[in-house]
């Protein structure tokens, strides 16, 4: 009262008022009654009628203690079919009304505990969504994930490109460069439970990889934990550094002037940059958190699954909805498969053949197709006609100029020259790779 009596000497009631921290209304009525309301002896009554209160103690009161969860706008919109009179403009005067009544009334709420961070005790892994930075990598959108790991006391982070799901090979993949990376590793390691890895499993299934995660924390001395399922609180260390570290990666982008890559490694060394500058920061930090770390074992565990398949009569395989293509002298030898986030490294015996790219099943389920056309253009150019209706024919080219190229020779020939010519311009390209 003292602060806007000041400014009212030489200010308009609404400016002193605002100078003075109350509402312009509150202005007006002192200047009417200069008296503090704790000199009243009566109590200043409501200045409008209240609009909740034929119904507040009959029937929302009622509501709110036969179902304490329920939201308040279902509140309002039940009681606006009861009585249609009800003015729109007292819905938020029922939300605060009602956020009043559980504040007094209302059952125990969770309750977050805040923790101080140990040196070397914990490091966490989670996932985050990254499709919405709009990345394009060799001229198409990339769909993709992080895999980011972070320690709780010093804030280190480690980021991985991912281009699949939740899996445990994208886990033990990223943690593991993570740890050789620090050079080091934490007492603890949590995760959310890996949802998404989880889920659609049998009950065998999820054991196995219950197992094998156990494994390789073991393999590094660490106790593997998670936090409960859909409490994304107790994740918490990792959950709210998504947010900066992605932010700091949209950053990046904006000043590099484009979100374009010539491949994928240029794009994860961008990644490693915009994560390594971060993590200068925490450098003190970290050589205080670095002699409580575990040593790292003599060399790394398992990151991949490994699968065996026979190549069929094809000329390939077919592993999670996905057909690959290998050399057709292949058909009918086992292979040993292991199967990265990224990539297949195919085995006969003990002898790696080759590098495959990882694809993926389309989006509509069906299935994907990764195929090299030198694996099978020998057999086409015996049998041209089947490049007409092949399954894979757009997998096939080795670019999309060679399928425009095809559609224009198939309106100008018949279809059995533009098959033929079709096949032989491939092979020309085949001999000059080769």
């Amino acid at each position: 009262m003292r602060i806007y009596m000041k400014f009212r000497q030489t200010n308009t009631p609404t400016q002193a008022s605002a100078k003075a921290g109350f509402s312009p209304s509150s202005g007006y009525r002192f200047e009417h009654d200069p008296c503090l309301p704790s000199q009243k002896q009566v109590k200043r009554d409501r200045r409008r009628p209240d609009p909740l209160a034929a119904i507040w103690d009959s029937e929302i009161v009622p509501i709110l203690q036969a179902a304490p969860g329920l939201r308040p706008i279902a509140i309002f919109e039940e009681m606006g079919r009861r009585h249609p009179e009800l003015d729109f403009g007292v819905r938020r005067t029922l939300e605060r009304r009602v956020r009043a009544w559980r504040a007094l009334n209302g059952g125990d709420r969770d309750v977050i505990f805040r923790q101080e961070a140990v040196p070397g005790q914990l490091g966490l892994s989670d996932f985050t969504d990254m499709g919405d930075l709009g990345v394009v990598v060799a001229g198409e959108r990339l769909d993709h994930r992080l895999y980011h790991f972070r320690l709780a006391f010093s804030g280190w982070e480690h980021a991985h490109v991912v281009l699949g799901g939740e899996s445990f090979v994208a886990l033990a993949e990223g943690l593991q460069n993570a740890l050789w990376g620090l050079g080091r590793a934490p007492r603890e390691h949590r995760t959310d439970s890996l949802s998404a890895a989880f889920r659609n499993l049998d009950r065998h299934a999820q054991e196995d990889l219950t197992r094998r995660y156990e494994d390789l924390c073991a393999h590094y001395g660490m106790m593997p934990t998670r936090n409960n399922r859909g409490i994304a609180h107790e994740n918490g260390t990792i959950e709210s550094a998504h947010g900066h570290l992605k932010k700091a990666i949209e950053d990046a982008l904006l000043l590099r002037g484009t979100r374009r890559f010539d491949d994928l490694d240029a794009y994860r060394r961008f990644v490693d940059e915009v994560v390594g500058r971060r993590n200068r920061r925490n450098s003190k930090r970290l050589d205080i958190e670095r002699p409580s770390l575990l040593a790292l074992p003599a060399h790394r565990t398992g990151d991949y699954e490994e699968k065996l398949l026979t190549v069929t009569s094809r000329s390939g395989f077919t592993l999670r909805k996905v057909f690959y293509t290998v050399p057709s002298r292949l058909i009918g030898h086992r292979l040993r498969v292991r199967l990265f986030d990224d990539r297949l490294e195919c085995f006969l015996g003990s002898t790696q053949l080759m590098t495959l790219r990882r694809g993926r099943p389309q989006a509509n389920g069906k299935h994907g197709h990764v195929v090299d056309y030198r694996h099978v253009i020998h057999a086409l150019q015996r049998k041209p006609m089947a490049l007409l209706h092949l399954v894979y024919r757009d997998q096939l080219f080795p670019r999309r100029a060679f399928a425009r190229a095809f559609e224009a020779l198939l309106a100008k020939l018949t279809e059995r020259q533009a098959c033929r010519n079709m096949v032989g311009l491939l092979a020309s390209i085949s001999t000059d790779r080769n």
